[in-house]
């Protein structure tokens, strides 16, 4: 069975109010083991983003300027999922992106599932672990996978954790990562490698000198209201009871 994790970064949280995709990540397993056939593209949405999406994703209006149009690598990106089985964390999420992005093509190309069949890890970790937080990032923390490297989501990079998750999820606990065969048959844990000459570069957002302002205002009135601020450090009658 072919299957694809899928992940998407977009310009808020709602395609009903018109937000739009700006990045798919797409990591290729066939018999549960990935075969470096990735799929990433970065995508300009025409749209601004919502507060607090361009810092969690690290993208901005001017990287995306020069990239293609979600309609310029529609055919290629269907073409790389047509048939395979999607593991997405959150299905409902980027399913709802994906099928708002066709719609705007017209009605000749359906929705996702019309072509895949889905697997919602979300779905399983709730399943697995009632009551408890399954984000990405908590899973990684509960099942024992790395994700130190992952300082913004980005699409490529949230999946090819996803698929250490997945597996993890789908194996169990006491061999979490992909189940590789040596010529002795022996099975060894090893988990995706991470291959950073795949990922394509990305922007670094940073504070501008008007925010930088703003920031040492807001400090300086937090000081005249409390007599502190948490960023200036201890005081020095906490440091010398210490």
């Amino acid at each position: 069975m072919r299957q694809i994790i899928l992940d998407t970064e977009t310009t808020g949280l709602e395609w009903k109010k018109g937000n739009r995709i700006v990045e798919i990540g797409c990591v290729e397993l066939f018999k549960r083991r990935p075969t470096g056939n990735n799929y990433h593209q970065y995508i300009k949405p025409d749209v601004d983003f919502e507060q607090g999406a361009q810092e969690v994703t690290g993208l901005s209006l001017d990287f995306l300027a020069d990239k293609p149009e979600f309609a310029q690598i529609a055919e290629e990106f269907l073409a790389f999922i047509d048939g395979a089985e999607l593991i997405i964390h959150n299905a409902a999420f980027d399913l709802g992106f994906l099928d708002y992005e066709l719609s705007l093509l017209g009605p000749q190309y359906g929705k996702i599932t019309d072509r895949c069949t889905v697997i919602d890890t979300l779905a399983m970790a709730r399943e697995r672990f009632p009551g408890q937080r399954n984000s990405l990032d908590a899973l990684c923390r509960r099942l024992g996978v790395d994700n130190s490297h992952r300082a913004l989501h980005g699409g490529l990079l949230d999946a090819q954790i996803l698929g250490d998750v997945y597996i993890a999820l789908t194996s169990g606990q006491e061999e979490i990562g992909f189940g590789l065969e040596d010529d002795s048959g022996a099975d060894g844990a090893a988990l995706l490698a991470f291959d950073t000459s795949k990922l394509l570069p990305r922007p670094r957002v940073v504070a501008t000198a008007s925010e930088l302002e703003a920031h040492a205002a807001r400090l300086e009135r937090l000081r005249k209201k409390a007599g502190h601020a948490l960023w200036d450090g201890p005081k020095v009658e906490e440091v010398a009871s210490a």
